[in-house]
């Protein structure tokens, strides 16, 4: 990649993390610890790039202290993004002192770097820029093992101890933190290449795409934490709001489909029909986001073949609509209702049973002819 190209793209992103900390603090009255921590690892990777951009675009200090004065902010990247994670996660007592010992590390590497740098100017004029390098080196290996760790301790978290962040997973599946640690653990690797390639031929080139695609994936990261938090909170007070008993769904169109086809079937399949149909309103069935068909029979003691029949003979729908159209119709009575404004329209439909956004804003505009969005500003 062409070097001033790689630094406008560097400096864009730059501006990006920054704005993005602005808007995300300015527009909140009470600001939680997931939305501090998320904006401490954008800022941190914003400064850090910042730092980039400057020395290699040559903005650079005549004063030989600040010039080798390379403060090691992406070292602060990897405890801030933990602390996210495990408030996120609401985890408790997940090594609580993290952020105590990374702030040493960090105070400690910029004390020994300014010393060294004293040291070299006024002792060891001759091997200035040998001495502070080397230290360089040991430095970044060692925030790179550091890094790693702390990477590892979070993968294991998401991926081994579910029991411990069991509330969570009813109103969000982490698919989008586990592909982040995945993409991160790529990354590392590309980061110790480059640091062996550095210290073998003094390239830097490795770094540059390493640091672009570092930017984005924690740029990305930034949004997708601030965007599925709001759902997450949305989610939680509004099952809270609804409590655990909602009311079995009024006005589903089941009953015309009935009269429709009682000329050709027996009495057995519609007490079966009925059967499952006031099971999935009493027990609220079509607001788990797992359900299958597979599931739902065994519930009923049904072979999955037979239910099937059932449900597409009687209902008009195949298994999915026929569930959809329940969800929809309790998607309207929500979105509809004015006590339920100040929640998001991809809370709501997550909180009716879809498994995702474009899930829910497809089975709507099929049922309704209208997107919720348009039938939330009509109602």
């Amino acid at each position: 990649m062409n070097i001033s190209i790689f630094n406008l793209l560097l400096i864009a992103g730059v501006i990006q993390g920054f704005v993005f900390n602005i808007v995300t603090l300015i527009n909140r009255k009470k600001i939680s610890k997931v939305i501090i921590f998320l904006n401490l690892t954008v800022f941190f990777l914003s400064l850090n790039n910042l730092q980039a951009w400057l020395i290699e675009s040559g903005y650079s200090s005549n004063i030989f202290f600040i010039k080798k004065l390379l403060v090691p902010w992406y070292m602060l990247i990897f405890p801030m993004f933990y602390m996210f994670l495990i408030n996120y996660l609401k985890v408790k007592d997940q090594l609580k002192n993290i952020l105590k010992i990374s702030l040493a590390i960090f105070c400690v590497q910029l004390l020994i770097r300014i010393l060294l740098i004293s040291y070299v100017f006024y002792y060891k004029t001759d091997l200035r820029d040998s001495l502070i390098s080397d230290y360089n080196s040991v430095e970044e290996i060692f925030n790179a093992v550091f890094g790693f760790l702390i990477v590892f301790k979070s993968s294991y978290l998401v991926f081994k101890q579910k029991e411990v962040y069991d509330y969570v997973l009813k109103f969000d599946d982490i698919k989008w933190i586990k592909i982040f640690l995945i993409l991160g653990g790529v990354i590392i690797f590309f980061w110790v290449f480059a640091i062996v390639i550095q210290n073998i031929n003094g390239n830097k080139f490795a770094y540059y795409p390493l640091r672009l695609s570092t930017s984005v994936l924690l740029y990305w990261i930034g949004y997708q934490g601030l965007y599925r938090y709001n759902i997450l909170n949305d989610r939680i007070s509004l099952r809270h709001s609804l409590n655990s008993d909602l009311q079995p769904i009024l006005g589903s169109n089941i009953g015309s489909l009935e009269i429709e086809v009682k000329d050709y079937i027996s009495e057995k399949h519609q007490q079966d029909f009925n059967l499952i149909n006031d099971y999935v309103l009493n027990n609220q069935k079509f607001l788990d986001s797992y359900l299958s068909m597979d599931n739902l029979s065994n519930e009923l003691n049904m072979s999955t073949s037979h239910f099937s029949k059932i449900v597409n003979g009687l209902s008009g729908y195949n298994f999915s609509d026929y569930i959809n159209s329940f969800r929809v119709e309790q998607a309207k009575k929500l979105l509809s209702d004015e006590a339920f404004d100040k929640y998001t329209i991809v809370a709501i439909g997550l909180e009716c049973g879809f498994n995702s956004k474009s899930t829910f804003y497809n089975a709507f505009k099929k049922f309704t002819l209208q997107t919720p969005t348009q039938f939330r500003s009509k109602n």
